[in-house]
């Protein structure tokens, strides 16, 4: 019986980054493509995972994530005292968790979704 869900270990992996003073560069060995995400004044990343076709970066500043959607990077500001407490990625979809929020990424569709604790 097949549930649907895509595993991780079933998703090969095409997403890496290459994080150099200043900015993280993302590349999709399936398109071809590269995507710069430049740092903002004063930001600093913090943590990042990449597994199989999604990566999220974390700064001290916003959440960013990029999958196999074509289009590069997403981000989404990082709200006043936010502390992070998780963050995890699998297939095309990443977790983060802070003090504050449940935010989800979707690699497919480069979409983010949040809820409050």
């Amino acid at each position: 019986m097949s549930s649907g869900v895509q595993a991780d270990e079933d998703v090969p992996k095409t997403i890496f980054l290459v994080t150099e003073p200043g900015r993280v560069i993302a590349a999709n060995a399936d398109t071809g493509q590269f995507f710069e995400l430049e740092m903002h004044a004063k930001e600093t990343v913090e943590h990042s995972e990449v597994a199989g076709a999604v990566a999220v970066l974390i700064t001290n500043q916003r959440f960013a994530a990029i999958g196999a959607f074509p289009g590069g990077w997403r981000s989404i500001r990082r709200q006043a005292d936010e502390d992070l407490v998780s963050a995890e990625a699998a297939g095309y979809s990443a977790l983060v968790v802070t003090s504050d929020r449940i935010l989800s990424f979707s690699g497919r569709n480069g979409s983010w979704s949040f809820r409050s604790k």
